[in-house]
């Protein structure tokens, strides 16, 4: 004993850094109660958004997916121009701007 009190940690020889992590950096769950909590809390001072808002969301989805595909179309289309391929290089970065299109919205949804 060494006078100090128990605090309810691991004792009797088990892994206390492990039980340090756990009370330092909350597990799944506990985070997702905790931003529903705070998204719930922000619904309740700011209300419902309005239609404009969910549409200017839409639009701002819409210019993350076509921007970058018609950057491809056009990047591809002067690749083409430039080798003499037809539309060789076209299909493939319509194709790779169209993901990146998808993955910055798929970004900007989640808020990352």
């Amino acid at each position: 004993m060494t006078g100090e009190p128990d605090t309810g940690g691991n004792s009797g020889g088990g892994r206390p850094d492990a039980d340090r992590r756990a009370a330092e950096e909350p597990d799944g769950m506990l985070r997702s109660v905790r931003q529903r909590r705070s998204r719930y809390q922000t619904w309740l001072r700011e209300g419902e958004p309005s239609l404009g808002r969910y549409l200017a969301q839409v639009g701002v989805l819409g210019w993350a997916i076509v921007v970058p595909t018609l950057l491809g179309v056009f990047l591809g289309r002067w690749v083409d121009q430039q080798l003499g391929t037809g539309i060789f290089w076209t299909g493939p970065l319509l194709l790779l701007g169209l993901g990146l299109g998808c993955w910055s919205a798929c970004k900007w949804m989640h808020g990352t």
